[in-house]
């Protein structure tokens, strides 16, 4: 038998406050540790934030001076990769020895990626998934993931990787992860609905993973006064309202759905169960059919600019 505690912390960033966000990191990973976990991760946006309810002053054919402003504000709390926010979340990760994961708003040049960045008990940058489908509005002030970015890491613990939010309905790219044999499905989330859930335990079992999923928590009240929204909750009325939870490769719930505020929760896995459940079904292995189905897969980063001199060869000829 070979076990691991997990933790998801359910809980939500403070808008517009990056140093403020990250000392909460800090706080709630400490936390996580105590309790023995291994892993933690943290919910989609945790760090940079997830501005529910903004519109960023934009309609078809027009944006105001106030949605720029906004956008500035947001733009001003976001990471890059590397720096000093970046090596803070890293020492947290060392500080407390645990495989830490967490959903971070990342700049590059002018825009903003909804991002995982993962990072090893030694304080190892692992890589980065960058969101590579935003949902309605969030194509508003998010750029687009390519496939560069959709590891599968190899750590001590077992394979992990993550697929953020509405990626989770994306049933090809399920596929794609499943067929890179991944056993800890981290899945950040920032949706609180009722129906999250289901969803979560389908992929558990369809994958024959374990499956984490981490949702922030956040009320009014954690948001700044001049945080702008047409339909004012009350105080004690949270805007994201959790529902994080564990779930095992036989879609049993081992911990959660949390929806009475912020929370860490923590579970033991026992990994042989991936192997008792891919004894029926393996969805990229026994159980494909690849003389009906095959997936296509770009892992090329997508550059809007490429240099090449006259002596080498056009990148773009086959």
């Amino acid at each position: 038998m070979s076990l691991l505690k997990v933790a998801v912390v359910q809980a939500g960033s403070i808008l517009f406050d990056l140093e403020a966000s990250l000392d909460k990191l800090e706080r709630l990973t400490e936390k996580a540790a105590r309790d023995g976990a291994g892993l933690v991760l943290f919910p989609e946006a945790f760090i940079g934030g997830y501005p529910k309810g903004l519109d960023f002053g934009a309609r078809v054919g027009l944006r105001t001076d106030q949605g720029r402003e906004d956008f500035r504000r947001y733009f001003e709390s976001a990471v890059e990769a590397p720096s000093p926010a970046c090596d803070k979340i890293a020492e947290t990760a060392r500080k407390n020895q645990v495989h830490l994961a967490t959903g971070v708003m990342e700049k590059q040049g002018g825009t903003l990626y909804c991002s995982v960045f993962f990072f090893s008990p030694k304080g190892e940058f692992l890589g980065k998934h960058r969101k590579l489908m935003p949902t309605a509005s969030e194509r508003l002030i998010w750029g687009f993931g390519d496939g560069s970015t959709m590891p599968v890491i190899e750590t001590e613990l077992g394979r992990m990787g993550a697929v953020i939010c509405w990626e989770n309905y994306m049933p090809l790219l399920r596929t794609y992860m499943y067929s890179k044999q991944i056993q800890l499905y981290l899945a950040p989330t920032v949706d609180s609905r009722e129906t999250w859930l289901p969803s979560m335990r389908h992929i558990a079992l369809e994958g024959r993973c374990f499956v984490l999923t981490a949702c922030q928590y956040l009320l009014r009240t954690d948001c700044p006064e001049d945080y702008p929204l047409d339909n004012e909750p009350g105080p004690d009325e949270p805007l994201i309202s959790g529902g994080s939870a564990i779930i095992s490769p036989f879609g049993e719930v081992l911990a959660g759905p949390e929806r009475s505020g912020e929370a860490v929760l923590t579970a033991e896995l026992d990994l042989d169960q991936i192997t008792r459940g891919k004894y029926d079904l393996d969805t990229t292995g026994h159980y494909a059919r690849p003389d009906v189905f095959q997936l296509k897969v770009n892992t090329r980063p997508q550059h809007p600019l490429v240099e090449y001199s006259a002596l080498s060869k056009d990148p773009f000829e086959a």
